[in-house]
């Protein structure tokens, strides 16, 4: 019989627990954020109602109408769909920044103060702080986006002081056929990069979003406090 999401999310919640045991972390230090972009909403369901109200969306416009949608899906299961919690972890465009603006928990990825900017003006409007992450590029790798690492810091500590941001940390991505050593050494970076982010502007910055399926245990080990995992709980994507 093919294993279930349930199936599946008990698997990585096993996993994520025995990385955090052999680090001598507390599971409860890490977020699990289910990717469900391009996933059947059937399956996203299934999620919900096996406990996970975290996901991940990758595209504005996607990830607006399924919130839309979702939520009466969930009530036909006798699920509450306030218990939702939308995270947009793509690479957010600027002239999409106004539509995102206020309609997720925590955009992942900012990677310009241009970019804070554009979320700020609206979040002042509402009198609200918006919550977001910086994207630091620790791969190296050109195709990928986010602010060189060397520059991380100094960024952090401006768009920290935008009026209307809540900078709650920094997000990254590890080379995607790294060996161990590897990714360890890129998870280790950012989280380096973090605490000197803290200390340069004096904010918290609890969140350290690193970690996908083929890595999320080298990600806790270095100190992740979210990890984002989709194909290990939903199976390869739809294309497109």
């Amino acid at each position: 019989m093919a294993a279930t999401v349930a199936d599946r999310l008990a698997a990585v919640r096993e996993r994520m627990a025995l990385a955090c045991l052999r680090c001598g972390r507390s599971p409860d230090e890490v977020t699990l954020v289910a990717v469900s972009k391009r996933v059947p909403e059937e399956l996203v369901i299934d999620a919900c109602a096996a406990g996970q109200w975290e996901l991940g969306e990758n595209r504005v416009a996607d990830a607006l109408a399924r919130s839309e949608s979702l939520p009466e899906l969930l009530r036909l299961r006798s699920l509450d769909p306030s218990l939702l919690r939308w995270h947009f972890i793509g690479h957010l465009q600027r002239n999409k920044a106004g539509k995102a603006a206020g309609r997720f928990s925590l955009v992942h990825g900012v990677d310009s103060l241009a970019l804070a900017e554009r979320l700020s003006l609206p979040a002042q409007q509402r009198r609200a702080r918006e919550a977001v992450l910086l994207e630091v590029n620790i791969s190296g790798e050109p195709q990928k986006n986010g602010v060189d690492p060397e520059a991380a810091v100094e960024l952090a500590v401006a768009v920290a002081a935008l009026p209307g941001i809540d900078l709650r940390g920094m997000m990254g991505m590890a080379r995607r056929d790294d060996e161990e050593a590897g990714l360890r050494r890129s998870f280790a970076r950012l989280r380096r990069l973090c605490e000197d982010a803290r200390t340069a502007s004096g904010f918290p910055l609890p969140v350290l979003s690193m970690g996908m399926s083929a890595d999320f245990e080298a990600a806790i080990a270095e100190g992740s406090t979210l990890v984002r995992v989709g194909t290990a709980i939903f199976g390869p994507r739809q294309e497109g």
